[in-house]
């Protein structure tokens, strides 16, 4: 039995979506895009802001764009995260600092951001890793102490929640969605910048589309004539569909599900694996909530096969793994922003870590064959 890594959970209710949006003659940002918006943020609540962009590294960008990133500041990132978080600092002229993971639950802690703080020090920047929630409440006192903002990568995490709150909510200036194809939800390219700041709004959405002073939908709907309008900064062009937004409509609409889902797949893969020589991914904390975008098993010395050696049997049964992530202070280019500081835990962490597949679409019978196999091939 073949089983993907992921495959995507999309129905005849996105498939419709999608069509009718097709059909309706606007296929740019227009009325889906601000339905989109709306929905997004009653989901978060707390009263913020939604602004649909066309992935998660836009949102990045916007938000620390909006924050006041630029030359001479500095941006604390994990170096356990994908390139985008730390590139999109480079974008700016500024300088990431990358630091260390605590091993427990492969996230940012408060103590470890404390040691890299410096007077250029401008943004801490979590990682949700995986969808588990970094302790965000002690994060917001560690930056107002500091004179900092906190630009949440959220990219895994929908919907994670800290201390009974959403991402997006808890203690970060703005917060960065994904729904990239195989994101907790998806419109296929996507992401979202939340905030409750209407300065960082209002910043980012006007940079989000070419520094234009109106918004592009309502300078087709507006009585005032559409090409009346200003260009206020050399902004981006960061904003999203309404194919995709329609499709992003529908499947917010199903992310309780999905995420119900996925946890019941994470109870069934921890049960069948605890008596093996493995690390099972970290849990939420007490009062947190894992939104189990990847599920992550990290190979011991104890194990009777490398992590590679593992990779290949899976392979071997034709069941898809992937890694996440070769930390950034190994890649060639994020070397040199390293500063002679040393990784400890995401090199340990890397060296054996692999992530099985976990979709919503999985079926009984393929989870039942990857922990089959794994056993199988632990037990040798």
């Amino acid at each position: 039995m073949q089983v993907p890594f992921f495959r995507p959970s999309i129905g005849e209710a996105e498939i419709a979506a999608v069509s009718e949006c097709l059909r309706s003659g606007w296929l740019t940002t227009g009325p889906k895009a601000q339905a989109f918006e709306a929905d997004f943020a009653d989901y978060i609540g707390g009263g913020v802001s939604a602004l649909a962009v066309n992935s998660a590294t836009a949102a990045l960008h916007l938000g620390l764009e909006a924050l006041g990133v630029g030359p001479g500041c500095e941006v604390i990132v994990p170096t356990l995260t994908f390139t985008a978080t730390a590139e999109v600092v480079r974008y700016l002229g500024a300088d990431p600092v990358l630091v260390d993971i605590d091993p427990a639950t492969l996230c940012l802690d408060a103590e470890t951001v404390a040691q890299a703080i410096t007077p250029r020090s401008k943004v801490i920047m979590p990682v949700h890793f995986a969808g588990r929630a970094c302790d965000m409440t002690a994060l917001r006192a560690l930056a107002d102490a500091n004179g900092l903002s906190i630009l949440d990568d959220a990219a895994h995490a929908l919907p994670t929640r800290h201390q009974g709150q959403l991402i997006g909510q808890c203690g970060a200036d703005a917060t960065a969605f994904s729904f990239y194809a195989n994101k907790t939800m998806t419109t296929g390219e996507g992401g979202m910048l939340v905030t409750a700041n209407p300065e960082i709004a209002a910043r980012a959405r006007t940079m989000r589309l070419h520094g234009i002073d109106r918004d592009v939908f309502n300078r087709f709907t507006n009585t005032r004539a559409s090409w009346i309008y200003d260009v206020v900064a050399p902004g981006y062009k960061y904003n999203m569909t309404d194919v995709a937004a329609a499709m992003g409509l529908v499947q917010l609409g199903r992310c309780d599900d999905f995420g119900a889902t996925r946890a019941a797949l994470v109870a069934r893969y921890n049960d069948a694996f605890a008596d093996l020589p493995l690390i099972l991914p970290p849990g939420p904390a007490a009062g947190d909530e894992h939104s189990w975008h990847l599920y992550i098993l990290q190979l011991p010395q104890t194990a009777p096969l490398s992590r590679d050696a593992f990779i290949a049997a899976l392979k071997d049964a034709e069941i898809g793994t992937s890694v996440h992530y070769r930390p950034l202070h190994q890649m060639t280019f994020w070397k040199d922003f390293c500063a002679g500081r040393s990784f400890p835990h995401a090199d340990a962490y890397f060296a054996r870590c692999v992530s099985l597949p976990l979709f919503m679409a999985m079926t009984p019978e393929e989870q039942d064959h990857v922990i089959a196999t794994v056993r199988r091939v632990l037990s040798c």
